[in-house]
């Protein structure tokens, strides 16, 4: 892990694995707290993760659940559409994997595929992606008044980063499945995924969505 400089400088500085991994040992302590908060009041969460190929969403998911019970945290990791499901609603299929009471659904991927890699690679029309935007805030303002909880996450690696990540895995044959030909066609259209990104969260940001990660805060 590298952390940020306070000196304005880019260089990065390298974690000790120790103190990272006594760093996370107290963060999963307090998801563990979390855990026991949503089981005895019947809380539903329901966190995002969206982000570049390659930024860290897979090892972020598992350091969260690495010590919790899967009966509270449930991780959904939804596959393309089959056949039937492209001619559901969009976003049906997600709906079905929202949390009961006293659960957290962890979403490796969501319904910001639209906004993502369906737009970019032409997997939905201009038309489809442009009503997904105008819809989503207020799909997810209906999500938070049924009291569900809502959070959101975006992961950002740089061009260069990615490009070794890709590599490692490339040159790694216990990473090789993490690598698909989709990943390769995103750092092709790295700047499309920019642009593409900086629409997404000018188009879907609110202050209502902020009141609802304040409320999570509390």
């Amino acid at each position: 892990m590298t952390l940020k400089r306070t000196d304005g400088s880019n260089a990065k500085i390298k974690m000790k694995r120790k103190v990272y991994k006594r760093e996370l040992n107290k963060l999963q302590i307090e998801l563990c707290h979390l855990q026991e908060w949503v089981k005895q009041t019947g809380a539903r969460i329901i966190i995002l993760f969206e982000g570049r190929d390659a930024a860290g969403k897979g090892g972020t998911i598992k350091a969260i659940t690495d010590r919790v019970s899967p009966r509270v945290f449930r991780l959904v990791a939804l596959p393309a559409p089959s056949d039937r499901e492209k001619t559901q609603m969009f976003g049906q299929r997600y709906i079905e994997n929202f949390p009961a009471a006293g659960e957290i659904v962890i979403f490796d991927r969501s319904w910001y595929n639209r906004a993502g890699v369906e737009y970019v690679m032409g997997f939905c029309s201009e038309q489809d992606h442009s009503k997904f935007l105008d819809t989503c805030p207020q799909i997810e303002r209906y999500i938070v008044d049924a009291g569900i909880h809502l959070l959101k996450l975006w992961l950002e690696v740089g061009q260069e980063e990615q490009e070794r990540r890709f590599k490692a895995r490339i040159n790694d044959p216990l990473r090789q499945w993490k690598l698909s030909p989709m990943d390769l066609e995103s750092y092709r259209r790295w700047y499309d995924y920019s642009r593409a990104r900086d629409m997404m969260l000018e188009r879907t940001d609110s202050n209502y969505g902020s009141l609802v990660y304040r409320a999570l805060g509390r």
